[in-house]
Order: C-alpha cells, then sequence, then structure tokens
C-alpha cells in the first residue's frame, strides 16, 4: 500500500511542530513529521474523530 502523508493545517508556520496524517483505510496514521521513520500511531477513524473532538475543547 503506498501511503500518502500530509501535515496537518494546524502545523506551525517555523515547522517545529508538525504532525503529519496519513488515510490508511480503516484507520488513520499520525507522526512526527520531524522523524518520518520514527514511531507512528494508527487509530480507527472512531478514535482518531475522538482524539480531534478532545483536543478541540
Amino acid at each position: 500500500m503506498d501511503v500518502t502523508w500530509r501535515k496537518s493545517s494546524r502545523s506551525s508556520e517555523a515547522g517545529d511542530n508538525c504532525v503529519e496524517l496519513a488515510d490508511l483505510g480503516e484507520t488513520v496514521g499520525i507522526r512526527d513529521s520531524k522523524n518520518p521513520a520514527g514511531a507512528k500511531l494508527t487509530l480507527r477513524r472512531d478514535e482518531f474523530a475522538g482524539l480531534v473532538a478532545v483536543l478541540k475543547r
């Protein structure tokens, strides 16, 4: 599976606090753009929606 990562629109302008997201089908991938080969977090879509809702509060 070819994965396309995209930077969050909420990433800082300086680029030092960037999160990238990837559509992985039934899940969403999250990684630190400064360390693309590092650890990645994978969440089900409902879990990701819950995380976003909490962060928006």
